[in-house]
């Protein structure tokens, strides 16, 4: 089954494809089709609202099955009116960078000490046709409860910056000391085989 990740994020993209690797799905991205894909605003006030958002438009233009995700940031103990949710990567109006992202939450973690636990809300939406959709926002998507840390780990990877601030809360390792294949597995990637797992079952005749 060929399905079109809505995403321009290589190292998102490769992430999915190692998750979905033992499914027969062959996951595409929106840089490896010859359509041009415009930018999609993401208007909605939860990670589902924004992966619809997402699914919906792409599946409009491209006319073919095709899944977007989102997720929001929170952060335990934090003002509700400064949780980041959906807007993790925008702060009063400015798109952060990497690294000013890095410098931001890192702040918030110093205001609580010098660490604060967090997690992240993940949200899928597939759109098989103009009349089927599956969609989840559970729990069993979403990532561990985490540690963010004022003191960021020298390694750096493009697109997922907070990872060099996270830290595993069980071990006390940061993520970048311990991201590999089997704890991405762990964290989240369990839970979206299961999710295109059973609709794998559903579309079969």
């Amino acid at each position: 089954m060929k399905l079109i990740y809505g995403t321009k994020n290589p190292a998102k993209l490769e992430s999915m494809r190692r998750i979905l690797k033992e499914l027969p799905i062959e996951v595409v991205g929106l840089n490896e089709l010859s359509v041009e894909i415009g930018e999609v605003e993401e208007s909605g006030n939860s990670p589902l609202d924004n992966a619809r958002l997402k699914a919906e438009a792409y599946y409009s233009v491209l006319k073919e099955p095709v899944f977007s995700c989102d997720s929001g940031l929170y952060i335990d103990g934090l003002d509700e009116e400064r949780q980041p949710g959906v807007y993790a990567r925008r702060v009063k109006g400015k798109t952060l960078s990497d690294d000013e992202m890095i410098k931001y939450y890192a702040g918030i973690a110093k205001e609580f000490g010098g660490k604060v636990t967090a997690q992240y809300k993940n949200a899928i939406c597939l759109v098989m046709s103009n009349s089927k959709s599956y969609e989840s926002m559970d729990e069993d998507i979403s990532s561990e409860r985490f540690i963010l840390t004022d003191k960021p780990h020298p390694v750096r990877i493009k697109g997922f910056p907070l990872d060099s601030i996270s830290i595993d809360e069980n071990t006390g390792e940061y993520y970048m000391d311990i991201k590999n294949e089997e704890t991405e597995s762990d964290m989240i990637g369990k839970g979206f085989r299961e999710f295109f797992a059973k609709v794998i079952n559903k579309i079969e005749p």
